[in-house]
């Protein structure tokens, strides 16, 4: 998150700055030769500012996908992890109802698994 947000900073940051320069050139109380010189020479620095602009954007967008990606192999290997734990559990479930002998199953208070018969 914090990659985020220092990203959403510097381009806010960035931004403003252009903005209050152009809008301090147009309110600055100068004659309008100066102004026009002004304004030409923050026009000549707009592309290097995208530029930079453009780099912070592309490194945040790699940190969040670099994190995006981390955050996915640790939840498949969460979920890897649990159906393993699911298959094992099935498996002593099914070796238990195994060694009870029918007329006991059917007398005792074990629950009945329908559901498993039928998968398997």
């Amino acid at each position: 998150m914090s990659n985020n947000r220092s990203g959403s900073f510097i381009g806010g940051l960035l931004l403003g700055a252009a903005v209050g320069t152009v809008t301090g050139l147009l309110i600055a109380p100068r004659p309008g030769r100066e102004t026009r010189q002004l304004l030409k020479k923050s026009a000549d620095a707009l592309p290097e500012l995208a530029e930079d602009l453009s780099t912070s954007v592309q490194l945040q967008a790699d940190r969040l996908s670099e994190s995006a990606l981390r955050s996915w192999d640790e939840t498949l290997g969460r979920l890897k992890e649990a159906i393993a734990s699911g298959i094992e559990a099935t498996q002593r479930e099914q070796q238990v109802l195994e060694q009870v002998p029918a007329s006991e199953a059917a007398e005792s208070d074990l629950p009945k698994h329908d559901a498993f018969d039928k998968i398997h």
